[in-house]
């Protein structure tokens, strides 16, 4: 179940993603994160961010729509306290990133290099689809090349030997595209996917649930929009439009079986988020489920069946 991430081999391929569980200490009174092939943190930004007004989450039909408005403690905070916490428990960690401006990013990227605990990173996943504050909140993943800006910054200040993974957004027509900028500036891989842009409505009170009005969208509902978006940038891989680098899937996992269907389009990697809210164990749940999947497929290792059902097209 090993899988090959850039410069890095991790054990095996499923990870939280960002955002779903903290930064590891409330997971794992559930679990050992160090079972994981990586823990996925919360992005985190420069200062100190108290995030948007309440109420901040709403249920919707297979999903919920979050306006968490990427709070965090800081990345000083962050290299203080809870990477080292991490590492102190022996999980291999992928921090996510985030900034208003690309030199927010770069900053927060070198800040994190300096870590003490820097030696338990084993990649470093850029949150790029978040508002470019400096460009009239443009999100910096809908633009080639502000996605392109963000990702040489923080290049040079992560060592090469540790891959960095630019995490897009879905709301683009094109997202090939921006894969292609990302990778041509230096990313060494892509997550895909990230929420979709939502809204929802009280019809009782006939105004918006969510205090920022609009929201993420995250859970099963999204599912066929991530593997969408694997397929199309793997094929685009496969066709030489872009260089080949490995592609993390997310987007609404809860079972071994969504996991290989994300597999299959092209990820070497799966992230579980939204349903570690109602089942904090699904991660390494999905992790054996998918695991049993393969073995009874007859498949000896994990890496035969990334990218598989693009051979099979038609069969």
């Amino acid at each position: 179940m090993s899988t090959t991430l850039g410069a890095r081999r991790l054990a095996n391929p499923l990870m939280t993603a960002s955002g779903c569980a903290a930064n590891g200490q409330e997971l794992h009174r559930f679990f050992d994160v160090a079972e994981l092939g990586a823990f996925v943190t919360k992005s985190v930004m420069s200062e100190p961010r108290s995030g948007r007004g309440t109420p901040r989450m709403a249920e919707t039909p297979s999903g919920m729509l979050n306006s968490i408005g990427l709070q965090g403690p800081g990345i000083q905070a962050f290299v203080e306290h809870d990477l080292p916490w991490l590492a102190s428990v022996g999980a291999t960690v992928l921090p996510s990133i985030a900034g208003g401006s690309a030199t927010e990013f770069a900053h927060v990227a070198a800040v994190l290099r300096s870590s003490d605990a820097f030696d338990c990173v084993a990649g470093v996943e850029v949150n790029i689809s978040c508002p470019n504050v400096a460009n009239r909140g443009l999100v910096f993943a809908c633009d080639p090349v502000s996605s392109a800006k963000v990702i040489a910054l923080v290049r040079e200040q992560v060592p090469r030997d540790v891959p960095i993974f630019a995490k897009l957004s879905p709301d683009v027509t094109d997202i090939t595209a921006i894969a292609a900028a990302c990778v041509k500036a230096g990313a060494d891989g892509l997550t895909m996917i990230n929420t979709l842009l939502g809204m929802s409505i009280d019809t009782d009170r006939l105004r918006p649930h969510l205090g920022g009005v609009t929201g993420g969208l995250s859970g099963p509902g999204i599912r066929p929009v991530a593997v969408r978006a694997v397929w199309q940038v793997r094929a685009a891989m496969d066709e030489g439009r872009m260089p080949t680098v490995p592609i993390i899937g997310v987007g609404g996992v809860r079972t071994g079986t969504d996991a290989l269907e994300l597999v299959a389009a092209g990820a070497s990697a799966v992230q579980v988020g939204t349903a570690s809210f109602n089942d904090p164990t699904a991660p390494v749940r999905v992790l054996r489920e998918l695991t049993g999947l393969l073995e009874a497929k007859g498949f000896a290792t994990f890496d035969e069946v990334v990218g598989i059902a693009h051979g099979r097209q038609g069969e």
